[in-house]
């Protein structure tokens, strides 16, 4: 795919950080991008809402519908979705962002936010992806891209922070296996990730992760690897 002009991409979580950067970036080529997130207000500590998304990806050059999207709510995912085609005629391309993280070690990981990464990260993920299908299938060129870890089974990624590990890997797991899936329906699925920790302000906020060792958004696009 030479060119993102024209084609229509569901991004989640994508107010503010990589999802953002994405978005400006498809929005470069002419593209319609669909901003599914949380944030109608402005956050006390996060800068960024569906809002200046949208004036940010306008500017840049692309067509922009900001819709307010919890990727945990079955209706909510499906209502986005149905707009999203309503206002494009159809989706090229979902891209799988959103995401929760808590780098802490068993004893220190709170159920509720055991909870809160596995909603977002493996079953929104799956949610996003199976509503998304129907209407991918249709693309002349579908794709699903998932902020998604290679697979590695050594132990120093699952020791430091178990539960936010398998939270990710869910959503790797959905790129082999949906990728298996539905090759014979043309449809593209594949993982993107970082290298490096990318300093997005939502990171910042966390008290596990070192400036100094993360990349600024200067510094983007990263290099990637895939499932």
């Amino acid at each position: 795919m030479a060119t993102l002009a024209g084609k229509t991409l569901f991004i989640t979580g994508a107010s503010r950080g990589i999802g953002l950067a994405i978005a400006l970036r498809a929005a470069a080529d002419g593209a319609n991008i669909v901003i599914a997130a949380k944030t109608a207000t402005p956050h006390p500590k996060l800068p960024g809402t569906i809002y200046t998304a949208a004036e940010e990806i306008t500017a840049a050059g692309g067509a922009c519908l900001p819709l307010v999207v919890d990727v945990r709510d079955d209706q909510a995912v499906e209502q986005a979705v149905a707009a999203a085609v309503e206002r494009f005629g159809g989706i090229d391309i979902l891209i799988n962002n959103a995401s929760a993280i808590s780098l802490t070690g068993t004893l220190e990981t709170a159920m509720k936010r055991y909870d809160l990464m596995h909603n977002i990260n493996t079953r929104g993920t799956f949610l996003c992806s199976k509503t998304c299908l129907p209407h991918l299938r249709r693309a002349a060129s579908p794709h699903i891209l998932n902020l998604a870890p290679p697979v590695s089974l050594r132990p120093r990624w699952f020791g430091p922070h178990v539960a936010y590990t398998i939270a990710k890997y869910g959503m790797s797991l959905c790129v082999i296996g949906m990728a298996e899936e539905f090759r014979a329906d043309g449809v593209a699925v594949n993982a993107l990730w970082p290298k490096t920790v990318i300093a997005t302000a939502a990171l910042q906020m966390n008290p596990h992760v070192d400036p100094k060792h993360c990349r600024t958004r200067r510094s983007w696009p990263m290099p990637r690897t895939s499932c």
